[in-house]
């Protein structure tokens, strides 16, 4: 790891007080402490790990969604951000490599002739996904056939994929899971149309940040603090990314 030194302090916290930034959408990752209303989870813990080893104070800054994180890149209100990396989103983020990926597949109703997920892109078929998630961004780019519809936030889609009748729902399978538990005869299809590479990064224009961030991540995989942080916090549906 390069020495922490004041000067990658300054470029990672210019405040003195590293921000970061949390997509409270991703249940896997974050969630809501019910006592004091602060967020925690495993980007959290991994948020203080890293101020930890700056030696810099830290504050959490979060976000309701994925795209909203994305979209605050440049407004300097977050120092590191804990979001899927997506090339949509590379443009103004330094993302790490994927220190854990989420499976991502189709919910379909009880019936649906669909029972893989390679066979939902095809002509007539609706697909409702939540806007701005990195599954969403995938499917966006690689959907051909199928009519694509988006709207804000995974509740909402579940419940409009009842109500309207759609022929799929696109999600991460562990939320899925607790979907289909909700909706009778419901089926979440064989394989998956992605794996949802969950990083780390910082706003462009902070390249020793980004070095040292790298390397972290890498370092926090291989030395099983990642997968502390998953058993602390009782998460399943997680799988520990390669090394880079």
């Amino acid at each position: 790891m390069t020495e922490v030194t004041a000067a990658l302090r300054s470029e990672f916290a210019p405040t003195g007080t590293l921000r970061v930034g949390l997509n409270m959408s991703n249940f896997l990752l974050t969630r809501t402490d019910a006592a004091s209303g602060k967020p925690l989870g495993v980007a959290h813990d991994l948020g203080q790990e890293l101020a930890r080893r700056l030696g810099l104070p830290v504050v959490f800054v979060p976000h309701p969604n994925p795209g909203a994180l994305a979209d605050a890149a440049n407004k300097n209100v977050w120092d590191v951000g804990f979001l899927g990396a997506e090339p949509q989103r590379a443009n103004e983020i330094d993302f790490t490599a994927a220190y854990v990926e989420i499976e991502s597949t189709y919910l379909v109703p009880a019936g649906s002739p669909l029972k893989h997920a390679s066979e939902v892109d095809r002509k007539g078929v609706r697909i409702i996904v939540p806007e701005k998630a990195a599954y969403e961004l995938f499917l966006s780019r690689t959907i051909k056939n199928a009519e694509l519809v988006k709207d804000k936030g995974a509740d909402l889609c579940a419940k409009r994929f009842a109500e309207e009748k759609f022929d799929a729902l696109a999600g991460l399978k562990p939320r899925l899971m607790s979907d289909q538990a909700k909706l009778p005869g419901s089926i979440i299809v064989e394989g998956n149309f992605t794996a949802v590479q969950q990083a780390a990064g910082v706003p462009k224009g902070r390249p020793n940040a980004a070095k040292y961030l790298a390397a972290f991540i890498e370092d926090v995989k291989a030395s099983g603090v990642v997968a502390k942080a998953i058993r602390d916090n009782n998460v399943v549906g997680l799988s520990i990314a390669a090394k880079a």
